[in-house]
């Protein structure tokens, strides 16, 4: 009990500080240049109609702005944003729960809402399209169905796996947007910014630092910038220059290239101990000690945008620049020096 009590604590405290972090509005948002000026240019449209927003799907790796993005969503129509996500919705009584206590134009945004289960999914069918859901009442001889009648509301859904999503229910999204990793210079705006948030001192060779090993992802640049504001405090009078980012993201074992720990396990799995592959998923995971699945939503995205790995129909091959990065011989499979953290990689 006592170790549920921390864990929630410490999940209380990390949301707290996303929060902080997190923009309110689309001026403040930084990226995804296309999808904000297309989510602006619908916000506008549907305001001078009068009209509810269409249903929004946000599609991409975690940590790229979909929870973020449906907010501003929010304070941009004016309106309450109920959230919720998937594997919480496991019966069509949790959804009607949710819907009927909405008021005209609310937002409803369900995170990892491929995880639904799928009764709740084909409730949500006449939920989006018609504003109205049948209920069963009693059961049996005396089982009859009543339409409740809906306030006209916007679905803003976020998956991981949009290839999980229902062909029908994606069809019935207006908008679909596809979030895409943040180039260095955007996640040093953001970097920036949020020292300012957190009131420590950052150059900007700092902030480019920290941004050029957060692997494309503003979440984890915060992240990272939440450890490097403890190395400044402690050590360097709570100012984030480039050699204070580089010694506290290396006691981290984040290399200047964004690779860290189980990302090295993963690509020396591949190169050592099965020649560069082809190797399958499955057999990468039990290497390494890891769930294939988190392997292929948090670690491949990166590794394979980055030219490390390559996913074929056989299995996972390893890239020249892998070889290279790990300083091993293709020819060979040895290792070239002891470790990534070692000079000249």
């Amino acid at each position: 009990m006592k170790s549920d009590r921390a864990s929630d604590e410490l999940n209380r405290r990390n949301t707290a500080f996303d929060n902080r972090l997190r923009p309110g509005q689309f001026g403040d948002f930084v990226g995804q240049q296309k999808i904000r000026d297309r989510l602006e240019l619908a916000v506008k449209a549907a305001k001078d109609r009068g009209e509810t927003l269409d249903h929004v799907l946000f599609s991409g790796p975690p940590g790229l702005g979909k929870t973020t993005l449906s907010y501003i969503l929010g304070d941009a129509m004016g309106v309450h944003v109920k959230t919720t996500s998937g594997p919480v919705l496991t019966k069509p009584g949790d959804l009607a729960g949710l819907l009927t206590s909405l008021e005209a134009g609310d937002i409803v945004f369900i995170d990892e809402i491929h995880r639904m289960a799928k009764t709740v999914e084909e409730y949500l069918y006449s939920a989006m399209e018609d504003f109205a859901i049948d209920i069963m009442i009693d059961q049996g001889p005396n089982a009859r169905s009543v339409r409740l009648e809906l306030p006209r509301f916007t679905l803003v859904g976020a998956t991981t796996r949009i290839g999980l999503i229902a062909a029908p229910l994606r069809a019935r999204f207006g908008l679909v947007n596809r979030l895409s990793f943040y180039e260095p210079k955007e996640l040093a705006e953001i970097v920036t910014r949020s020292a300012a948030k957190l009131g420590v001192g950052i150059e900007p060779e700092g902030a480019l630092e920290i941004a050029a090993r957060a692997r494309g992802t503003p979440r984890i640049a915060n992240n990272l910038l939440r450890r490097v504001r403890d190395y400044a405090q402690v050590k360097a009078d709570n100012l984030i220059t480039r050699s204070v980012a580089e010694e506290s993201l290396g006691l981290l074992e984040i290399d200047p290239h964004g690779l860290d720990e189980m990302d090295i396990k993963i690509l020396e799995t591949i190169c050592a101990k099965f020649g560069g592959g082809p190797v399958g998923l499955s057999t990468i995971a039990v290497s390494v000690g890891e769930e294939p699945d988190t392997i292929e939503e948090a670690y491949e995205p990166f590794l394979i945008m980055e030219g490390y790995l390559d996913r074929t129909p056989k299995g996972r091959v390893a890239t020249k620049l892998a070889w290279e990065r790990l300083g091993l011989s293709p020819v060979s499979g040895g290792l070239a020096q002891p470790s990534l953290f070692g000079q000249g990689v």
